[in-house]
C-alpha cells in the first residue's frame, strides 16, 4: 500500500504547474504573509543571545537538501569518469547570456523608452548570469530528467558563480546606458560571498552524505518524508519570493511595466530554453540527460539575482517585476520539458523518434 507521504509527493509532482501557477496568484492575493517570511528574524538561545534566521534561506536548504538525498553517490561518481556532459551543460549555461542579451538590447533600443530599456535589461542580465536554478532539481525530480546530472550541474555552476558572474556582468555592461552599466559592474564585483555558495552547497552535500553513511532502509524512510517536504517548501519559496515584487507593484501599479517586463522576460526564456533544446537535439543525447541539460541552459537563480538586484538598485523595485516574471516562466517551461513519469513508458510508442 502507497504510504501517505508518497501519494502526497506523487500528486505534487503529476500537478506541479498548478501549484506553481497558485502560488504566485496567492502572492498577488494576499502578499502580506510572504512579505513578512522574507524579513529576518531572531531565535532567542539560551546564554547566547539572539540567531537571526531567514524563512527563504531554510526553505532553500530544505530543497537542496532533498535534492541530494535522491541521488545516488555511486551515479554521481560515474558522471565525473564522463565528464562531457557536464562540461557541455556548464559551457551551454555560460554561454547562453552572450548570445541571448545581445539581441534583446537591439529589439529594446527600438522602444519608446528614454534609456532604451536598460533597466529591463539590467534585470534580465542578473537573472542570465546566475547559476543553475536549485529549483531544477525539483522539477527533475518531477518527471524523466537525469537527476545526477541537474545536481551536477546546479553545483558545479555554483561553485564557478564566483569568477563566471562577474565575467559576463563585465562582458555584457557595455550594452546598457544611464548609470546602470557602472551599478551592475559594480554589484558583480561584490557578488557571491563564501556564505552564498555555502547556502547551496552545504545542504545538498549533507543530503548527499546522509544517503552515502545511511542503510538504505533508513535513506527510504527518510526520503518518504523529506520529498513531500521539499516540494512544499520550494511551492512556499515561490510564494515568499513573489510576494516581495509582487507587493511593491500593488503598492504602486504600472501596467505598461508590467507589460514590458512580460515580454523581455518572455523573450530571454523563450530563448534560452530554445538553445538548451536544439543544443541536445544537435548532440542527440538520450532524453533524461536532454531534459536535464536543457533546464540547466533554461533555469537560473531568480531568488538570488532578487536578491542581488535590490541590493544594487533599491531606488527601483520595480525591476523585480521582470525577476518575477522570468520565474514564473521558466517554471512554466520546465513543467513541459520534463514530462512526468507515468507517461515517459509511453512516449517512444506514440512519438518513434524525435518530439515534435
Amino acid at each position: 500500500m502507497t504510504a501517505p507521504g508518497e501519494r502526497a509527493t506523487h500528486l505534487l509532482r503529476r500537478h506541479l504547474g498548478w501549484a506553481v501557477t497558485a502560488a504566485y496568484l496567492a502572492a498577488l492575493l494576499a502578499p502580506g504573509p510572504g512579505e513578512w517570511l522574507r524579513r529576518p528574524h531572531t531565535i532567542a538561545l539560551a546564554h547566547a543571545g539572539a540567531l537571526p534566521v531567514r524563512s527563504a534561506a531554510c526553505l532553500l536548504a530544505l530543497v537542496l537538501f532533498a535534492a541530494g538525498l535522491q541521488v545516488d553517490v555511486r551515479t554521481l561518481g560515474r558522471l565525473s569518469r564522463r565528464p562531457g556532459i557536464l562540461l557541455t551543460g556548464i559551457g551551454l549555461h555560460l554561454a547562453a547570456p552572450l548570445l541571448i542579451i545581445p539581441p534583446v538590447v537591439l529589439l529594446l533600443r527600438q522602444s519608446p523608452d528614454s534609456d532604451g530599456g536598460s533597466g529591463l535589461v539590467t534585470a534580465m542580465i542578473l537573472i542570465v548570469a546566475m547559476p543553475v536554478a536549485a529549483g531544477a532539481t525539483v522539477w527533475t525530480g518531477k518527471g524523466q530528467g537525469d537527476q545526477p546530472t541537474m545536481v551536477a550541474l546546479v553545483l558545479t555552476s555554483t561553485l564557478l558563480s564566483p569568477l563566471t558572474i562577474p565575467l559576463t556582468v563585465t562582458l555584457l555592461s557595455p550594452l546598457l546606458s544611464g548609470g546602470y552599466a557602472h551599478t551592475l559592474a559594480a554589484a558583480g564585483q561584490r557578488l557571491h560571498s563564501g556564505s552564498t555558495l555555502g547556502a547551496v552547497v552545504l545542504p545538498c552535500a549533507a543530503g548527499l552524505l546522509c544517503r552515502l553513511l545511511s542503510p538504505p532502509r533508513w535513506t527510504e524512510r527518510l526520503s518518504s518524508v523529506v520529498a513531500p517536504a521539499a516540494l512544499a517548501g520550494s511551492l512556499l519559496l515561490t510564494y515568499v519570493n513573489a510576494s516581495g515584487a509582487l507587493g511593491s507593484f500593488l503598492a504602486r501599479p504600472r501596467p505598461l511595466l508590467l507589460l514590458a517586463a512580460v515580454a523581455v522576460a518572455a523573450l530571454v526564456c523563450a530563448f534560452s530554453f530554445a538553445l538548451g533544446r536544439l543544443t541536445a537535439r544537435a548532440l542527440r543525447l538520450d532524453p533524461p540527460v536532454a531534459s536535464s541539460l536543457t533546464l540547466a541552459c533554461g533555469m537560473n537563480n531568480s531568488s538570488a539575482s532578487a536578491v542581488l538586484l535590490t541590493t544594487a538598485l533599491p531606488d527601483k523595485p520595480h525591476l523585480l517585476m521582470p525577476v518575477l516574471a522570468y520565474g514564473l516562466m521558466q517554471k512554466t517551461a520546465a513543467n513541459r520539458v520534463v514530462r512526468p513519469r507515468a507517461r515517459a513508458g509511453a512516449a517512444p510508442r506514440k512519438s518513434g523518434g524525435a518530439r515534435r
